[in-house]
């Protein structure tokens, strides 16, 4: 194996192991009661080490880059003849969603899903994060939507479709998050969940794509 794979398969050891150590402390402890200190000893690194894998405790809730976002992108630029913005939008959430699901098939994954479900309701910079990527994940989608049809949108119109599909999921979302009587502390429950969800808030702009144009 060459040097280059094996200093490859190290730093994902490595990070898996930083990962692992803060997902079991802050199911232990709980977040906010648990330091960077504390996940390096755990993970039998040093707070150097910590940081040139992750660059703040919040990141550990979100440490794979956003496949999602990615999967949706995909779904975009192969749309099919006659589909319009509405149906290439609402495909391209639900490839995202598949997306998420396979990551959670993972253990770790699937943890760390459940913990940035429950955290992002009481830690403020975890709601901020998350914020942040989904408005970032937004401006993306929505300059895709907007190549992919320049005559039906301007970067306008392709924004404000995008906000208002994501907006509608991410608020019903928030109240999933909120009530702990959802149950959505394990990662397959949650993806279950969002799907769930996802699907009902979803239902009245599939229904509409899907009626014929008078």
């Amino acid at each position: 194996m060459p040097p280059s794979a094996l200093r490859d398969r190290k730093r994902e050891r490595t990070r898996r192991a930083i990962l692992l150590a803060a997902v079991e402390l802050f199911e232990a402890r709980g977040y906010d009661e648990t330091t960077v200190a504390d996940i390096a000893a755990e993970a039998e690194v040093g707070t150097r080490t910590f940081f040139n894998y992750f660059a703040s405790k919040e990141e550990l809730l979100f440490p794979e880059p956003d496949d999602r976002v990615r999967a949706a992108v995909a779904a975009i630029a192969t749309r099919r003849p006659g589909e319009q913005p509405v149906e290439v939008l609402l495909r391209a959430l639900r490839a995202a969603g598949d997306d998420a699901g396979e990551h959670l098939v993972d253990d770790v994954n699937s943890r760390v899903a459940a913990l940035r479900a429950r955290v992002s309701r009481t830690v403020p910079s975890v709601s901020g994060r998350a914020a942040h990527a989904q408005l970032l994940a937004q401006r993306e989608i929505a300059g895709q939507l907007h190549l992919a049809f320049p005559d039906e949108l301007d970067e306008v119109g392709a924004a404000a479709l995008v906000g208002a599909v994501i907006g509608a999921v991410s608020g019903a979302l928030s109240v999933l998050f909120r009530d702990h009587r959802h149950g959505v502390d394990d990662g397959e429950g949650l993806h279950r969940r969002i799907h769930e969800t996802t699907a009902r808030v979803l239902r009245p702009w599939l229904t509409a794509a899907a009626e014929p144009a008078r």
